[in-house]
């Protein structure tokens, strides 16, 4: 089985590109170039607090890490004890990536007692040789997994209700005293992956966004988001519901991300690229 993988983002109205907060990452096993295993692929959607001490850092850290582009041998099993044991790796390498002196005592005092702290969707696809693909995920906090099959939610993970959005979601900290809340509140998911299957994993503006508009019309939304095949067509989409008609309905204004994953039998005949 073959992954076509795709992420799109846009930040907040107002903001630039390199403003967002968000991260995406995703790519096969291994040391990306040697050693892969192509029979196993992983991604990581992170959504970093903006009130935060330099969440742009603790995003990208968690991101790079988790897929194993930083160091292979660093990227976490699915399990609770492994994954304990990476929140405090993660702890200790934002302590010695800690400005060798801050720009005032407030910038100190928020780097020790606020830190930093982002939402993350890691996930492991394994059994991609065909023999009992799957998918396995953790997650801390709003940030959501869609698990489609022929334009219907076949799962949602975490199983986040519209009214499950608030302003202060779960998260990995970077706190020292945040580690075992981290490792109780942690939920781990699997489910059973076949050819034409899609992915999105979703921040939580966007996956808020979707759990509403699937309610109302899911085969639409699901075909709307399987077909986005350019970034300029999901910056339409986002700009259109940010200002939809219906208050209710209208998409937050936050940095949002969406990857699409689409599960293939065959190799794609052709790859599309975005400049």
């Amino acid at each position: 089985m073959h992954i076509q993988m795709v992420a799109f983002s846009e930040p907040k109205v107002g903001n630039a590109p390199e403003e967002w907060e968000d991260g995406a990452c995703g790519g096969v096993v291994g040391d990306f170039g040697r050693g892969q295993d192509p029979t196993r692929a992983r991604f990581v959607v992170a959504d970093g607090a903006t009130e935060a001490y330099d969440c742009v850092r603790w995003v990208d850290q968690l991101v790079t890490s988790f897929t194993g582009r930083a160091d292979p041998a660093a990227a976490p099993r699915l399990e609770p004890a492994a994954m304990r044991a990476w929140f405090g790796h993660m702890q200790n390498r934002w302590e010695l990536g800690a400005p060798h002196v801050f720009e005032s005592i407030i910038e100190e005092r928020k780097f020790t007692e606020v830190g930093s702290f982002a939402t993350v969707l890691g996930c492991e696809l394994t059994g991609l040789d065909g023999s009992e693909p799957r998918w396995h995920g953790v997650a801390l906090g709003d940030t959501v997994l869609f698990h489609v099959r022929q334009d219907r939610q076949i799962a949602a993970f975490p199983p986040l209700g519209p009214g499950d959005f608030g302003s202060r979601p779960d998260g990995v900290s970077t706190l020292r005293s945040e580690l075992d809340r981290m490792s109780r509140r942690l939920l781990f998911g699997d489910g059973t992956l076949a050819p034409g299957d899609l992915l999105f994993a979703a921040t939580d503006a966007m996956a808020h966004w979707i759990i509403r508009a699937a309610t109302r019309d899911e085969e639409k939304t699901w075909a709307v988001l399987s077909a986005i095949a350019h970034p300029a067509d999901f910056a339409r989409l986002v700009r259109d519901q940010r200002r939809a008609p219906n208050k209710a309905e209208r998409m937050k204004n936050d940095d949002v991300t969406l990857l699409r994953l689409r599960l293939l039998a065959d190799q794609p005949s052709f790859v599309l690229i975005c400049l």
